[in-house]
């Protein structure tokens, strides 16, 4: 799924997706109020692509907005974004190629290094449960 993609999606929910350069360590925010998406003009493309997703996420929720890392909303965002976008066959070829390296893995995905994480942390969920 792709930037494109995920700017179309955006658009059927009626969210307005803008890029503008953040404070240094946000990558990007969403706005329920005036459903607005606000993405970090100066990351590189894939980053852009997976911090879109994130909000989106939260859009879809209608989440209040920017919640601190350890809430309900954060968690739920973080975990949808990582199972959207990464394809569990390619991540099972990527851990085996690069021996479970989150960087090496994360170039592979085209995702950020978080969403690697993230998702390992959702197969241990799910295996745990």
């Amino acid at each position: 799924m792709g930037y494109e993609d995920l700017l179309a999606e955006a658009s059927r929910l009626g969210v307005k997706v803008r890029e503008r350069e953040l404070s240094p360590g946000r990558c990007g925010c969403y706005y329920e109020p005036t459903r607005l998406i606000i993405i970090d003009e100066t990351l590189p493309d894939f980053a852009r692509r997976c911090t879109l997703a994130h909000e989106l996420a939260h859009a879809r929720h209608h989440d209040r907005g920017c919640d601190p890392n350890g809430s309900k909303a954060e968690r739920r965002a973080r975990r949808e974004t990582a199972l959207r976008l990464i394809n569990p066959a390619e991540y099972a070829l990527a851990e085996r190629m690069y021996d479970g390296n989150p960087y090496q893995m994360a170039a592979e995905l085209n995702v950020t290094v978080q969403v690697i994480e993230d998702y390992k942390n959702w197969l241990h969920d799910s295996v745990a449960a």
